[in-house]
């Protein structure tokens, strides 16, 4: 029987943690999730129409304060900034929400310029291998570069600014300044990026809308925010943006105005330039995957099913041999390599 209870954390294993040190994710941090976790008193967070979100304002101690304050702050700089501390002088902790919704429990962090009261945002999470996997692979393999670190069991986002998906179905899918065929193509390109590597849960709540004005019309980027299910469930259309009931309305889009033919066509363009995102960083793609496909990421039992499927889907009885997610997610790469070469 599969089992149906919560996602396990899954520590940062040794092959991972000398990944993240050669490509310094790995940093010594000035404070950890730990110490986020003893606040004083919370309040419920509430939006700008006054309904209480997941979120809850935390305060600490005033003993705690300053030197909390100030290791976020630091943090940020080290996020933001590669470290230099000349960024600090001019910034302060305005905030400190709590969300124990979701396997991180994460605590976000709302940064000002006290110059131009400029806001930003980052996150401290419970280290997650799943979550970690799924943020390098989103790095290396897609057109969107995430920035976060590590400490020991402590994680650092930093925030994807964006429309959350299901704001940008409820409020934006008619405004005229989105062009729909943009919208469509888009949306069949991140459904395919999230089927390669296998980045599950992609419900309209998980990921967001980037929009840039460009010369003539707004250019759309599908946007990841939520890495909590790389790699970790069973069935194979969990992987596939396109099956979850909260995306219909933007599917519905894609029918109505890309042909099969054309689908086809932006399927194979995202897969032409996952190849060539593959070509460029050889060396440090097969270093992460080495340490991946050594690591239980899931229950036995799921990868049995999951890779049952893929192979039924793909034809590729060698699916069958494979007995961990990685193996899977590797596999899915090579696969991709020689469809696409074949061509």
């Amino acid at each position: 029987m599969l089992t149906t209870l919560r996602k396990p954390i899954y520590p940062i294993q040794p092959g991972l943690r000398g990944y993240l040190q050669r490509v310094g994710r790995e940093l010594k941090l000035p404070i950890d999730y730990s110490d986020l976790r003893y606040f004083h008193e919370s309040v419920p967070l509430l939006d700008k129409n006054e309904k209480e979100t997941l979120w809850t304002t935390v305060m600490y101690q005033s003993f705690e304060m300053q030197r909390l304050h100030e290791g976020l702050k630091e943090i940020y700089a080290l996020l933001k900034a590669g470290g230099d501390r000349s960024v600090m002088q001019h910034l302060y902790v305005d905030r400190i929400d709590f969300c124990s919704f979701g396997n991180s429990e994460p605590f976000r962090v709302r940064i000002v310029n006290s110059f131009n009261d400029n806001q930003d945002y980052y996150y401290v999470k419970k280290a997650d291998a799943s979550r970690v996997y799924g943020l390098e692979l989103e790095h290396l393999l897609s057109p969107n570069r995430m920035h976060y670190l590590t400490c020991g069991n402590t994680l650092i986002e930093e925030h994807v600014a964006g429309i959350p998906g299901d704001i940008f179905i409820k409020d934006w899918l008619n405004n005229p300044q989105v062009k729909i065929v943009r919208l469509a193509k888009e949306l069949v390109k991140f459904n395919e990026r999230c089927f390669v590597r296998l980045l599950g849960d992609m419900r309209s709540c998980n990921f967001v809308m980037d929009m840039t004005p460009d010369v003539e019309e707004v250019q759309i980027r599908i946007r990841p925010m939520d890495f909590d299910q790389q790699s970790y469930n069973e069935r194979m259309n969990f992987y596939r943006p396109q099956f979850f009931k909260s995306n219909r309305a933007l599917v519905a889009y894609c029918l109505k105005h890309l042909n099969t033919t054309t689908a086809r066509q932006y399927q194979r363009e995202e897969q032409s330039l996952i190849l060539r995102r593959m070509k460029i960083i050889p060396e440090r793609l097969q270093l992460l995957l080495d340490a991946m496909v050594v690591e239980q990421l899931s229950f036995p039992e799921k990868v049995e099913r999951l890779r049952a499927e893929l192979a039924e889907h793909y034809g590729d009885a060698s699916y069958e041999k494979l007995d961990t997610m990685g193996a899977l997610v590797r596999h899915n790469l090579r696969s991709l390599s020689e469809r696409v070469q074949s061509r």
